[in-house]
């Protein structure tokens, strides 16, 4: 299967549908009347399909099994089709699509099953998704438009050139992958007094300021403790998520003291020095956390 463990559980919704076309207008009304001699079309269609939903990751061999927390299967009749709808709705890392729409078949099987005895033209006509909702695909990428980004790798080693920089390259993949242009890359000592010139010089020439590294726990791990005073809005709920999206994964990411917030209309984020923390952080918090410039823009407005 997939790896999906790097994405973050969100309400997750998809709507599929099935039509079951029969060839006589006295097969609808024996359904509509439940006189099908095998017993109510509807409901033991509809029991079909909400074991189907359930029952998916059994079948579909690459189906991730995950929580089903809704379903409904709805019925609309327009002459001599019998339209099918499943609704599937989840809180997970992946989406129900493929749940919604092994509902609906399994549903339009049942009636199949159900009404061949009394109509031999019976068929099912089609099989779609109609609509699915939720995960990074609902969220509005237009927001990295024109958004510049300043990338400052804060390490000692790295600034005297004993060590090469592997965080801060990742973090400028990431961000041109999401549509965001690098136009600042540098290296400084992880040192409180720097790192905090060098904030201060970028706030107000580009919109985003993202440090790498000195957020741990050492006497010499300056970087939150330094851009922490500056910020004219700390945002808590960034480093919130981006800490509960490491302790899922790895325990001692409750340890890291990263920070977030404004300075004027420059969104500031200190991220960890390593290549899997900032990997994890940039999985927890990106391309979401882009909404904050629209809603900044919004309320000037």
């Amino acid at each position: 299967m997939v790896d999906i463990t790097h994405k973050n559980n969100t309400l997750r919704i998809a709507i599929a549908s099935a039509i079951v076309r029969v060839s006589d207008i006295a097969t609808i009304e024996a359904v509509q009347q439940r006189k099908v001699p095998k017993g109510d079309v509807f409901e033991f269609a509809r029991a079909a399909g909400l074991l189907a939903v359930k029952k998916t990751s059994d079948v579909i061999p690459d189906c991730h099994p995950l929580p089903v927390e809704y379903t409904a299967i709805t019925y609309d009749i327009e002459g001599m089709d019998i339209h099918i709808y499943v609704e599937v709705h989840t809180i997970y890392k992946t989406g129900v699509e493929v749940e919604a729409m092994h509902g609906a078949s399994i549903v339009a099987l049942t009636m199949y099953d159900m009404l061949k005895p009394i109509d031999k033209g019976i068929e099912i006509a089609s099989i779609r998704l109609e609509s699915k909702k939720g995960g990074k695909s609902d969220i509005d990428r237009s927001a990295a438009a024109g958004i510049s980004a300043a990338i400052i790798v804060c390490s000692d080693s790295i600034a005297n050139g004993t060590a090469e920089d592997s965080s801060g390259r990742a973090i400028i993949n990431r961000l041109e992958h999401i549509g965001i242009s690098t136009t600042v890359y540098d290296t400084i000592p992880d040192d409180y007094a720097v790192i905090q010139q060098k904030t201060k010089e970028l706030a107000g020439k580009v919109n985003l300021v993202l440090f790498t590294g000195g957020t741990g726990l050492s006497d010499r791990d300056n970087t939150p403790d330094a851009v922490r005073p500056l910020l004219d809005k700390e945002i808590p709920g960034i480093m919130e998520q981006a800490r509960r999206y490491g302790q899922d994964r790895m325990p001692f990411a409750m340890l890291s003291r990263g920070v977030a917030g404004f300075i004027g209309d420059t969104l500031v984020i200190t991220l960890p020095g390593s290549l899997k923390g900032v990997d994890e952080t940039m999985d927890a918090i990106f391309p979401q956390v882009l909404h904050l410039f629209r809603v900044k823009k919004g309320a000037k407005h």
